[in-house]
């Protein structure tokens, strides 16, 4: 979950100035779906016989109708309906129409159909130079496999992925199951990039452009960066399920207890030796292990593997002393001893059990919406509701999904004022974009972030953050080492912390440097990058920047124009906020593990940390709104002319 929070005091919507045409079906809706929620007006344009999402299983009271579809209702909420036959004339003319007032279209339809249709970017360029038009696609919009035919389960093979999900001794399977994820991925991911695309427009060259999005090269990174292993003389891991199989070592990740099964994360090396002792604490305080079990070298264990110091076989036993234990705990015993003891540890759960989560009710993360069913008149509808929580400009509830064409008439006669319509243009100095200058720099050249992200979802975000031109200073800590320069695969397969494939992966283009936030000329450094940055990230427990002094509110005191954006498991609020954890147990207790697998065994769940691959995305379109309602609210209020927080002597430039 993502808590981002954004400086200025305004009642509207991050994004209530811009308008998204919305001409995807069930591969891109939730790129619409992302912006509607952060405040845009998406119009959501569809064929005479309507979307084909409309016409998608499951439906609702099991009547199949296009207005009852809970795959529509899902990723159409608070979208307007507009019915256009694009393949007419007409419809062209109006879509076209429509498109010289829009700000963002997004569309699906494949390489080369909207061309063919006289809708393609060029054409669209021409009519509106300030459009950000938005293709999302199986293979991208070139290149040889653009034009081949493709589902869910090619595009899962074709991205390596597929091939690290599933039991070793059977056939693959594709993450998520019956549900699919590709175009889901590339889908959250173009929301950000449709963000990126516009800021560059409101702060540097006035021109829109085309965002080409590839549902393969999306699907990609959910791997862990062992799509590298080849590359940089790595084993390859071998699918395995409830975990991997790599250099002979089944890493076990899941286990089997007591009503059903768990996600463990029994990990070894800096990062993790302090969850496994506990671990191994209560092991051994309930009798499954003796003191030496008990009191191996954690910190070293994993290299004492490889090296041969402690035999397979040892490892192999202690997992069997895990299965014992685990055998006669409950998920909820479980849950329980994650939160008290530190324990890396999450219960798999059902459907059912997330909709019943006591850490989704505090958060009021589901929304009730009362929709016309016609004959069987208002019903109530319990609705996924905000992916993020904004301090001063919070996501409002959705209204209901459009009925087919519910807003034709509506939007089209906004067609007659929208040329008076304009675009709010402040750039940082302060001067209106008035002009359209092609730019050659990257688009976030002008954005500074202090990055306190660690593992892997934290800096996946600030990483794309840095290929788009971000100048990011990446805080390390000089007494802990950084979890993810601990983790596979490594280069030439040496366990080194500067040869992570990960690490690297996560953080290429950073800068980086290592303090001790013990100590007070430490924290000085610190708040000297808090007055040079835009906006400062962090992956902590909710504690932990309020342990040095530099919480949201101390570092809103300071900085009130500052963004501040905090990513960690379970979000900051909430009776779990505390539970630490990895993208794997976030994965399980999301409800990831049950669809994946084979229905006459136990769940094998996504490969490696699912959520670690997916959350990034919905966290860069969260920096990217409140970026752009910082810019377009202009300065915030002054500062407070006292601060609990110390206040630097230097100042980074």
């Amino acid at each position: 979950m993502t808590d981002a929070a954004d400086e200025e005091a305004d009642a509207v919507s991050m994004l209530s100035p811009f308008r998204v045409l919305d001409l995807t079906d069930e591969r891109g809706h939730l790129t619409g779906a992302i912006l509607a929620q952060m405040g845009a007006d998406v119009i959501a344009v569809e064929p005479p016989e309507g979307s084909k999402a409309r016409r998608l299983g499951p439906f609702a009271g099991d009547v199949e109708d296009s207005e009852r579809s809970l795959h529509h209702w899902a990723y159409n909420r608070g979208k307007r309906s507009v019915v256009l036959d694009l393949s007419s004339d007409e419809g062209a003319d109006r879509m076209r129409g429509l498109a010289a007032v829009a700000d963002i279209l997004i569309e699906s339809a494949g390489p080369g159909v909207m061309d063919r249709c006289g809708l393609g970017y060029d054409t669209m360029a021409e009519i509106n130079p300030e459009l950000v038009y938005v293709s999302i696609s199986p293979f991208g919009s070139d290149g040889p496999k653009a034009d081949w035919a493709a589902s869910d389960l090619t595009l899962q093979a074709a991205a390596v992925n597929m091939a690290m999900t599933g039991d070793a001794d059977r056939a693959p399977v594709r993450t998520g199951g019956l549900f699919p994820q590709a175009f889901h991925n590339a889908a959250s991911e173009a929301a950000g990039a449709a963000l990126i695309a516009l800021w560059e427009r409101q702060t540097r060259s006035g021109l829109g452009q085309h965002v080409d999005m590839s549902a393969q090269q999306s699907m990609n990174q959910a791997c862990q960066s062992y799509a590298l292993s080849t590359p940089i003389g790595a084993t390859p891991p071998i699918r395995s399920a409830g975990g991997v199989l790599v250099e002979g070592l089944h890493i076990q990740l899941m286990w089997p207890c007591a009503d059903g099964h768990a996600s463990v994360t029994f990990l070894f090396g800096p990062g993790f030796r302090a969850f496994t002792q506990n671990l191994m604490d209560w092991v051994h305080e309930e009798g499954y292990c003796d003191e030496a079990t008990r009191d191996k070298n954690w910190t070293e264990y994993a290299m004492m593997l490889l090296d041969g110091r402690e035999p397979v076989s040892e490892y192999e036993r202690l997992k069997q002393v895990l299965h014992d234990f685990f055998a006669t705990k409950t998920k909820a015993e479980l849950l329980d001893a994650a939160m008290s003891r530190r324990v890396l540890i999450t219960p798999v759960w059902t459907a059912d059990e997330v909709i019943d989560s006591h850490q989704l009710a505090a958060r009021e993360y589901w929304e009730t919406v009362t929709q016309d069913l016609g004959d069987d008149g208002p019903t109530d509808v319990l609705y996924p509701g905000r992916y993020a929580r904004f301090s001063v400009t919070p996501m409002q509830p959705l209204g209901p999904p459009p009925k087919l064409g519910e807003h034709t008439d509506e939007v089209l006669a906004e067609l007659g004022a929208a040329g008076a319509r304009t675009r709010p243009r402040i750039e940082a100095t302060g001067a209106d974009v008035t002009e359209h200058v092609a730019s050659t720099a990257l688009p976030l050249e002008n954005v500074k972030v202090l990055d306190f992200m660690w593992a892997m979802a934290g800096p996946a975000a600030s990483r794309v953050l840095a290929d788009y031109g971000a100048d990011i200073i990446r805080v390390e800590s000089e007494t802990r080492l950084e979890v993810a320069r601990s983790l596979q695969p490594f280069r030439d397969d040496i366990g080194d912390p500067e040869y992570s494939a990960l690490y690297n992966n996560m953080n290429a283009g950073k800068r980086g440097i290592c303090l001790d936030m013990s100590k007070p000329p430490a924290l000085e450094v610190i708040w000297d990058l808090i007055d040079w940055a835009d906006v400062i990230v962090e992956s902590f427990s909710p504690k932990a920047m309020a342990g040095w002094g530099m919480g949201p509110e101390q570092v809103r005191e300071h900085r009130p124009d500052v963004i501040m954006a905090s990513s960690c498991l379970m979000g900051q609020t909430g009776p779990l906020a505390m539970l630490a954890g990895f993208g794997t147990m976030a994965a399980a207790i999301s409800g990831f593990f049950y669809p994946v697998g084979w229905p006459d065994r136990a769940p094998c769940g996504p490969f490696g940390a699912y959520t670690d691959y997916t959350s990034p995305r919905w966290l860069v379109a969260a920096v990217m709104g409140a970026l752009e309602h910082r810019r377009r609210t202009g300065d915030a209020p002054a500062k407070a002319s006292t601060s609990t927080s110390p206040r630097p002597s230097r100042r980074c430039t």
